[in-house]
C-alpha cells in the first residue's frame, strides 16, 4: 500500500469499524448542516467515502480548501446512521483527526461540475480532458478498455501467437490514406512516415519464419474524423498466421471476439461461430450497404422492372430500390424527417407510398403508382398496412440510398430490430478492382496486396472488374470493425496484379522493395486481418462516439486542445530537419 495512505475511498467497510485509517483522494464537495457540521466526499480512483466534520476548526479548515484539491484525510472509521446503498462504503464513514491539502486547486470555479463533465461542450472537455477524466463515469470506459485489451492480449497468447512490435518510422507507402511524414535531420530531403497499419512488416514476418504473429498496433493516417474513427491515430488488433487460408483466420476471430462482447458487452448476447458470411455483391443487393446491421430482418427489394415507366421522373432511366415494412405506423411528420435524414446522409432523396387498409396507395407518390397497382402489389408482394420506402438513381447510389433508409426505417421500427444483442458477420468475395469515382481509371478496390481468386490464371483471363479477390471484412451492429485477406505472396502474380492497373514490375520494387524482395526467397501462404480496437470498444460500451472510449482523444479538426497540438516550431528546429515554411501571401 501506497504509505501515504492506508486506505483507499473505495475500500472501508462494516468490518472496519473502529480502526484508524488514512485517506487521500479529491476533495469533490461538502454539505454544510452547521458550522460545525458537515459530511465531505473525498474521491479517488477506487470510489468515495464520506468524511464528517463535526468540530468548528474542522471546518474552519474546509473552508479555506477549495472543491478539486487533493487532500489527505486522518480518523476513525464508525458506522452511518443512514447508510447509502447506492456506494460500496454507503455503511461507514470516517471522523477525521486531521486533514492536510496535498495539492492545491488554485481556482474557485472549475470550468465545469466534474460528475456532469459529459454535458459540456465538446472542446471544454477535451481541453480539459485531466477533469473531464476525473468524472467516475468517464473514468470506467478507459478502465473497460484497459481490461479489453488485456483480455485480447491473452486470448491470442493462448492460441499461440507472438506478441512482435513494428517499426513507428518506416517508409511512406501507398495505402489508400494521406501519410503523416517525419523530416529526416540526417539525411537532408528525405521523410519517414508513420506507419497506416503494419501491413508490410507483418507480411515480411511471415516470410521470416514467424508463424502467428499480433500486437496491439498504433495505426496513422491523416483523414477526417468521424463518429465511428478517430483522426490522426488509432489502434487495431493486429495479426497474421502462416500456411493459413481464410477459413484460418475466421476460426480465430470468431473463437476470440464473441466472448470479449458477451462479458464485457451493454449486451450480453452475440454472434456464435460460424458467423454468417455474404459475398459483397449479394450484401449490396440485399442490403444496400457492405457493413449491414443484421440485427434489422428488413431487406432491400428491385423495383426497377415496375416502376421505371410509372411517370414519376426520379425513378425513369435509373434502378430503383425499395424497402417494405409491415404495419408502419409513424406519423407523416416523422416520415417527412426520415427522408430528409436520408438526404442528408447519401445527398440522393428518399421517396414512399403506403398500402392502406381498403388496398389502395395512399401518401407519398402514390398518385404516379394508381395505374400500376396491381404490378407493384405481385413485385413487391405488399399487404394491406405496408409501407414502402424507395431510392432511384444509378445502381450504387440506389442500393447506397436504400441502405441508409433501411437502416432508419428498422431503427424506427422495433418489431424490425433487436438491439440487445451483437450480430457479426463476414463480407467476403470483395472484387479486386473497380473504378475510381474520383479518378474514372481502373485501381483496387481494396486491399491491392490480397490474392486475386484463380490466382494468375483470373488475371489473364478475366476482365479486371469481374475478378474477385480473397478479401473480406468482419462486420458487427453495421460497423466494419476490420479489413482482411488472404495475401498476394507470390511476386510474379503480384507483379501482374499492379500491372493490369498500370504500374510495372519497376514501379513494384521500388514501391515495395522490401516485401518484393522477401518474397522472392520463398514465402508461404499468409492471412490476417486488424479488427479496430477503437470501434469495438466502442460497440461494446455501446458509446454512439468513438472519442468516449479514447483516453485523449483529438477533435474533430484533429487538434489537441489540451497540449495545443499541432503546433508552430522555432526555426532552429526547422533548420535541424532542413524545412522552410512555404507562407501563402496575402492578397493585395
Amino acid at each position: 500500500m501506497i504509505q501515504s495512505r492506508t486506505h483507499t475511498c473505495g475500500e472501508l467497510r462494516i468490518r472496519n469499524i473502529g480502526e484508524k485509517v488514512i485517506l487521500a483522494g479529491w476533495y469533490e464537495n461538502i454539505r454544510k448542516v452547521s458550522k460545525n457540521l458537515g459530511f465531505l466526499i473525498l474521491r479517488d480512483f477506487y470510489g468515495t467515502t464520506q468524511i464528517v466534520i463535526e468540530t468548528e476548526e474542522m471546518m474552519n479548515i474546509m473552508d479555506g480548501i477549495n472543491n478539486e484539491s487533493t487532500i489527505s484525510v486522518e480518523g476513525t472509521v464508525r458506522e452511518r446512521s443512514s447508510k447509502n446503498p447506492a456506494i460500496a462504503t454507503g455503511d461507514i464513514e470516517v471522523v477525521p483527526d486531521k486533514i492536510k491539502v496535498l495539492g492545491t486547486c488554485i481556482h474557485n470555479a472549475l470550468p465545469f461540475e466534474i460528475n456532469r463533465s459529459t454535458e459540456a461542450d465538446e472542446n471544454f472537455r477535451l481541453r480539459y480532458r485531466y477533469l473531464d477524466l476525473r468524472n467516475p463515469e468517464v473514468k470506467s470506459k478507459i478502465v473497460l478498455r484497459s481490461k479489453i485489451v488485456a483480455e485480447l492480449r491473452q486470448r491470442m497468447t493462448d492460441l499461440g501467437f507472438l506478441e512482435i512490435t513494428t517499426p513507428i518510422l518506416t517508409c511512406s507507402s501507398p495505402e489508400g490514406a494521406r501519410d503523416y511524414l517525419v523530416p529526416s535531420r540526417v539525411h537532408p530531403g528525405k521523410f519517414y512516415a508513420l506507419p497506416q497499419a503494419p501491413q508490410q512488416f507483418k507480411q515480411i514476418l511471415m516470410a521470416s519464419g514467424f508463424d502467428r504473429y499480433f500486437q496491439i498496433a498504433p495505426c496513422f493516417r491523416d483523414e477526417d474524423a468521424r463518429a465511428d474513427r478517430s483522426p490522426g491515430e488509432f489502434y487495431q488488433l493486429d495479426m497474421e498466421m502462416a500456411f493459413a487460408t481464410q477459413e484460418d483466420v475466421f476460426s480465430i476471430i470468431e473463437e476470440v471476439l464473441p466472448p470479449v462482447f458477451e462479458k464485457h458487452g451493454v449486451y450480453k448476447a452475440a454472434s456464435k461461430a460460424p458467423f454468417v458470411r455474404i459475398p459483397y455483391l449479394e450484401a449490396m443487393d440485399k442490403y444496400g450497404s457492405d457493413k449491414p446491421d443484421l440485427r434489422i430482418d428488413l431487406t432491400v427489394q428491385d423495383a426497377t422492372e415496375c416502376m421505371s415507366d410509372c411517370g414519376f421522373e426520379p425513378f425513369s432511366g435509373n434502378v430503383v430500390k425499395a424497402v417494405v415494412v409491415d404495419q408502419f405506423t409513424a406519423t407523416r411528420k416523422v416520415i417527412d424527417k426520415l427522408c430528409n435524414d436520408v438526404f442528408i446522409q447519401t445527398d440522393n432523396k428518399a421517396y414512399w407510398f403506403k398500402l392502406d387498409e381498403k388496398g389502395e396507395f395512399v401518401g407519398g407518390i402514390s398518385k404516379f403508382l394508381v395505374n400500376i397497382k396491381d404490378k407493384v402489389v405481385e413485385a413487391l408482394n405488399l399487404k394491406p398496412g405496408d409501407f414502402v420506402g424507395l431510392a432511384a438513381g444509378k445502381k450504387l447510389k440506389a442500393q447506397k440510398t436504400a441502405g441508409v433508409l433501411r437502416n432508419m426505417l428498422g431503427a424506427n421500427c422495433e418489431a424490425h430490430m433487436k438491439k440487445d444483442c451483437y450480430e457479426f458477420c463476414w463480407i467476403v468475395d470483395f472484387p479486386m478492382y473497380e473504378i475510381g469515382d474520383e479518378s474514372g481509371e481502373l485501381e483496387f478496390c481494396h486491399n491491392p496486396f490480397s490474392m486475386p481468386q484463380g490466382g494468375m490464371e483470373a488475371l489473364l483471363n478475366q476482365e479486371p472488374t469481374e475478378i474477385l479477390a480473397y478479401q473480406y471484412d468482419l462486420v458487427c451492429n453495421g460497423v466494419e470493425l476490420s479489413s482482411g485477406a488472404v495475401r498476394n505472396h507470390d511476386p510474379e502474380i503480384m507483379v501482374k496484379a499492379f500491372n493490369i492497373i498500370g504500374l510495372g514490375e519497376d514501379d513494384v520494387k521500388a514501391k515495395f522493395p522490401a516485401m518484393y524482395n522477401a518474397f522472392c526467397y520463398g514465402a508461404p501462404p499468409h492471412a490476417g486481418i486488424a479488427p479496430g480496437v477503437d470501434r469495438m470498444i466502442m460497440l461494446i460500451t455501446g458509446e454512439d462516439s468513438i472519442k468516449e472510449i479514447i483516453p485523449f482523444p483529438m477533435n474533430k479538426s484533429a487538434m489537441d486542445v489540451m497540449m495545443n497540438a499541432p503546433a508552430e516550431v522555432d526555426a532552429k528546429q526547422l533548420d535541424d530537419v532542413h524545412i522552410q515554411i512555404k507562407r501563402e501571401k496575402a492578397d493585395e
